[in-house]
């Protein structure tokens, strides 16, 4: 029997028969681990028109590297084109939208009308998905793109699933959301909080995170203002910052052994709800990170591909491994919540003082070769790690394990103290088998 042939869009889509996994990749060592580790799709940013800036980036020649790497695997990459175009933008997007084309990008994820319009008249073959950006939140908003020629959407992150079940019954079109990372604490991505506290512009790649700086909080008194001797003292014990005005006396509204706050909200996580994302009709599911490290992406695709291949296997009969969590919390940066798919955020869902943090883990080692016959590993070391510590292995399609590491040697076989030097190869015992690119990582 014939495979069934996907048909090349024509102004009408068909649902994915598999909800797509699609990672972020910031650059070319973190796109080959985020496909390794089971992606079926990576987002990358280029050298213009992102909104990830201080990311390292992709060249066009590491996208085309990129793009053959992807193949292999049967993997797709897009790159984010995601910007407001300012009108100094506007030159040279024809060009280097015809540069990804050229290298085999399937789509590109935008915003602004600019460079949509850009892209159908000069490269109609290359798919133009709708940022999140676009703040896309109802179905007649997601039926407009649609007869704009997109054959997706990357909705809002303040949409809800039952908003989403309202669009999938109303527009035949795929719909992308993110399911896991950090989430923003303006109206999906639109503040100007970088831009007025460091000129940074957070619509053009620039966003400095000062939602996650920490803040003390104060009160104005200008001095023909009555000032009781409480809060007078007050503003003399506390550290007042130097650009404050004169003539202005500064009262602190916090005891000096309270904690600064911060505006940042909770990390997203949809974990433990596969089959509520699924069931509604989410095509891909969208992890946040382009700046997260490799051991983050590894980890986090490495356990959303097997919840969504286990409840695609069998949805009947389905079940939240209590492992999948645990592996998640070892990459967690900040506590994790539902965002917006149940309910609307309140205060609990942002971090307005330090938080209990997870375990932390370094990514020490990657597995490049496993000889069955002696049970060694050969491994390049990246980060420090010495006989007597406790490290885990673990790998795509489950693969996990802990041990002690033992005796290590270098390539000619002499016995080190330590794996002390960048990407240095040595070669241990292992407890059970690997392979090429298992990861080991150890506790901080």
């Amino acid at each position: 029997m014939a495979a069934k042939v996907q048909p090349t869009y024509k102004g009408k889509r068909y649902r994915l028969e598999k909800p797509e996994l699609l990672a972020p990749a910031g650059n070319l060592e973190k796109l080959k681990f985020a496909v390794h580790y089971g992606a079926d799709a990576v987002y990358i940013g280029g050298q213009k028109y992102g909104l990830r800036s201080n990311a390292d980036n992709f060249s066009f020649e590491e996208m085309r590297e990129g793009v053959e790497f992807a193949k292999k695997y049967g993997a797709k990459v897009f790159v984010a084109t995601n910007i407001y175009v300012h009108n100094e933008d506007i030159e040279g997007i024809e060009d280097y939208l015809r540069n990804l084309h050229e290298v085999g990008i399937a789509a590109i994820i935008a915003a602004d009308p600019a460079i949509i319009e850009v892209a159908q008249r000069t490269v109609p073959d290359l798919e133009v998905h709708l940022s999140t950006q676009q703040s896309t939140l109802n179905w007649q908003a997601v039926k407009f793109w649609k007869e704009e020629g997109l054959p997706r959407v990357v909705l809002g992150r303040e949409t809800s699933l039952e908003e989403i079940a309202q669009i999938k019954n109303h527009v035949d079109i795929e719909i992308e959301a993110f399911i896991h990372g950090a989430m923003c604490s303006s109206f999906s991505g639109r503040c100007v909080l970088s831009n007025h506290f460091t000129d940074r512009d957070s619509n053009r790649g620039g966003c400095c995170q000062s939602c996650r700086w920490k803040y003390d909080l104060f009160e104005d008194a200008r001095e023909e203002n009555w000032v009781s001797e409480e809060q007078t003292e007050l503003a003399q014990e506390a550290p007042l910052p130097s650009s404050f005005k004169p003539g202005v006396t500064q009262i602190p509204l916090f005891q000096t052994e309270d904690n600064p706050f911060t505006m940042g909200s909770k990390d997203l996580c949809m974990l433990e709800h596969i089959p509520d994302l699924i069931e509604v009709g989410i095509d891909s599911f969208k992890i946040e990170g382009r700046m997260k490290s490799i051991h983050y992406v590894a980890t986090v695709v490495n356990v959303y591909r097997q919840a969504i291949d286990s409840y695609m296997a069998d949805p009947d009969n389905y079940e939240l491994k209590p492992e999948w969590l645990e592996e998640l919390n070892k990459a967690a940066n900040r506590p994790l919540n539902t965002g917006f798919f149940y309910d609307t955020p309140d205060h609990e869902d942002h971090i307005y003082e330090p938080e209990d943090k997870a375990v932390p883990y370094d990514f020490a080692g990657l597995v490049m070769d496993y000889d069955a016959e002696s049970g060694t590993a050969l491994i390049q070391q990246r980060n420090h790690f010495k006989p007597g510590q406790e490290i885990e292995f673990f790998g795509p399609d489950g693969t996990f394990f802990k041990q002690v590491v033992g005796t290590i040697m270098d390539e000619k076989g002499n016995e080190l103290d330590a794996a002390r030097h960048p990407l240095q190869l040595i070669r241990m015992k292992v407890e059970q088998p690997v392979k090429y690119f298992d990861m080991m990582r150890k506790r901080k």
